[in-house]
């Protein structure tokens, strides 16, 4: 059992429960039964004056333009509004939140014996509260840890929340809970990422070995094995509890695990392969501790996606075209590999360019196309690869220095065997990226699709062309017809889309977990950041 769990069980074994809130704090959090304190407790104390000077410390500055607007007076002079706070603490484990962070305990036992504090203790406990009550609401609105200090390739602004002028028209309002929620990201990701975690917290603590085999196992094989992975399987639901646990590779089995590897994005072709004994290999605590990793990226992402916008989750090579919450459009994806990994990022659509022109990007001048044209310079022509110095005069191939290549630009002309495709798709951005079609359509068969060099390339994308400019003159004919004409087209967005590429590698559909492979391996080395 996890931390969080035997805090939250000494939690509620140290109270009385009680099953209902405030009618008008209700909202929904998913709380805990609230936690009843000492029956003595005054409902409203009179406010206290506060010495501006002991707002000293950690966060001070947000404390003290709290206890500003509230005339350097306590601020919990209602009991409700108090416990409340404690209550919404006690909760945050459903938001993957350790309430240990916000001293819980400390604060639950000050309260608990607040009938009999001396003016000095009850303004103490009024500031550690509202300092606990800020740093609740910081984590929920922007999370703990800023990725910006994680990450040099995220392109993402944080979330814009005053803490305390929602706190302070909260207290104001008696609506805590209206505060908490206002927080708290309500995208149905996020949404899903809760009742996953909720899901989780159903299964029991287990224990079993770790699957070794390096071999493909095929239905009918027998391998001992088998016996680890029906064991999993039934935990874990996919096959009925009453199945045999045989090493024997049967039908019953095979069909469990089709749906296994359907939950994590796996090929489902009944193969017991490297990357299918990975998933079985992952615990309920692995699984937890990615939830809740996943949880603080969603924390850090945009609030408002606007009525029209393409959200692409890079872990799952999947996008959707979204309108007015509506799915209008989905679409595969490859996205980059490790060592060039797709930038999450947050922009707007400016243009789409039909029969684009391709420029070689440095990673790639250097990686692939200068050891390649080096011994064979028929590379270029093969490539339809043209050579420009800097003031834009063409260099023959013969007269191609490969030594100082960085003193040309390279550029790919349009047709068929462009590396973008027939199609391109710009958005500003500091990481030279876009979405764009794809010389190798067959690409888009493959399960792993982590293969490009940072852009996105999307599959079957000039019906989506169309779709996108909602232009009458652009309609899917006109869009071919340039095409096969080879002229450069780009074509201003008439309606505002907004892109954002993030990542997330698991949620819930219809009550069942879902996972996804972390690619990108960000997964376990959040987890170890939050611990920390």
């Amino acid at each position: 059992m996890s931390a969080r769990f035997h805090f939250l069980y000494f939690l509620l074994a140290s109270f009385l429960l009680v099953t209902s809130c405030k009618k008008k704090d209700s909202a929904n959090l998913d709380a805990k039964a609230p936690i009843e304190y000492s029956k003595k407790a005054a409902e409203k104390f009179v406010a206290l004056a506060i010495d501006s000077t002991s707002l000293a410390g950690e966060s001070a500055n947000l404390l003290f333009d709290l206890y500003k607007k509230n005339n350097f007076t306590t601020i919990w002079n209602l009991t409700s509004q108090r416990q409340n706070v404690l209550n919404s603490i006690a909760s945050c484990g459903s938001d993957g939140l350790n309430p240990e962070d916000y001293h819980l305990k400390k604060l639950s036992d000050k309260e608990g014996v607040i009938s009999s504090a001396s003016e000095k203790e009850r303004i103490e406990y009024d500031i550690e509260l509202s300092a606990a009550a800020q740093k609740f609401l910081s984590h929920l609105s922007n999370g703990k840890l800023n990725p910006k200090k994680l990450y040099s390739d995220w392109e993402i602004k944080r979330n814009k929340y005053d803490i305390n002028a929602h706190l302070y028209n909260a207290i104001k309002g008696d609506s805590i809970l209206e505060a908490v929620a206002s927080a708290t990201p309500q995208h149905q990701v996020y949404k899903s990422l809760k009742q996953a975690l909720k899901i989780l917290e159903t299964f029991p603590d287990q224990k079993f070995s770790t699957i070794k085999s390096d071999q493909k196992i095929q239905l009918n094989d027998s391998v001992k094995d088998l016996i680890t992975i029906k064991k999993k399987l039934i935990y874990w639901k996919d096959l009925q509890a009453s199945a045999p646990l045989s090493p024997v590779y049967d039908t019953l089995t095979y069909k469990a695990l089709k749906r296994f590897q359907v939950r994590h994005g796996l090929s489902a072709d009944g193969v017991i392969g490297r990357g299918t004994i990975a998933a079985l290999n992952e615990t309920k605590q692995d699984r937890e501790s990615q939830i809740i990793a996943n949880m603080e990226r969603w924390r850090w992402y945009r609030r408002s996606f606007g009525d029209y916008y393409i959200i692409l989750n890079i872990a799952d090579y999947k996008m959707r075209v979204v309108k007015n919450n509506d799915t209008i459009n989905t679409r595969r994806v490859a996205v980059g590999t490790i060592k060039r990994k797709t930038p999450i990022l947050t922009s707007k659509l400016s243009d789409i360019v039909i029969n684009p022109t391709w420029t070689v990007p440095p990673t790639i001048l250097k990686e692939d196309l200068v050891p390649s044209a080096r011994n064979n310079r028929s590379y270029f022509a093969r490539t339809n690869i043209s050579i420009f110095d800097w003031s834009n005069n063409p260099i023959s191939p013969e007269n191609w220095d490969p030594d100082n290549y960085t003193k040309y630009r390279y550029v790919q002309g349009p047709g068929d065997n462009n590396s973008l495709g027939n199609v391109k798709f710009n958005f500003p951005n500091s990481h030279m990226v876009y979405l764009h079609d794809t010389n190798h359509k067959n690409i888009f068969s493959r399960n792993n699709r982590s293969l490009s060099s940072g852009c996105v390339r999307v599959e079957n994308p000039l019906p989506l062309a169309e779709m996108l400019l909602n232009n009458s003159r652009w309609s899917l004919d006109s869009i071919k017809s340039t095409i096969s004409r080879l002229e450069t087209t780009s074509v201003k967005m008439k309606d505002p889309v907004y892109i954002y590429q993030y990542y997330w590698t698991a949620w819930s559909e219809n009550g069942q977990l879902i996972f996804r492979d972390d690619i990108y391996n960000l997964d376990k080395d959040l987890s170890k950041k939050l611990r920390n």
